[in-house]
């Protein structure tokens, strides 16, 4: 059974960092890309962020590009996504999953506010 536990989110002010996790099971992490999603309230779901497997390549949405990294442990069945300089339009409940995955876990819910 595919699960996808996503954490890491939490309340940062502009400018600050957080790092998000995604602990993958049900499948052989080492074998599959992943991307990490976000949706927020009133907008439909974009994707933010790929890393390929098994050699973690990355590419990111323009909207993140440079303040946004990737990165997988394979032995872990982790992948993350590190987020710098945080800006209020990042705000949204953050997902991973495979391209062409159709299970969804809980998400993790990053705002960011004074």
């Amino acid at each position: 059974q595919v699960q996808l536990v996503e954490s890491g989110g939490g309340l940062v002010q502009p400018g600050g960092s957080l790092r998000l996790s995604c602990v993958v099971s049900g499948f052989p992490l080492v074998h599959y890309a992943m991307n990490w999603y976000r949706q927020a309230p009133g907008k439909e779901r974009e994707l933010v962020a790929f890393i390929s497997a098994p050699d973690g390549r990355t590419s990111f949405a323009d909207s993140v590009k440079g303040r946004f990294t990737a990165s997988r442990d394979n032995g872990k069945s982790t992948v993350y996504l590190q987020m710098n300089h945080l800006e209020p339009e990042d705000t949204a409940v953050y997902y991973c999953n495979r391209p062409s995955g159709n299970n969804w876990g809980q998400g993790t819910q990053v705002t960011v506010s004074l």
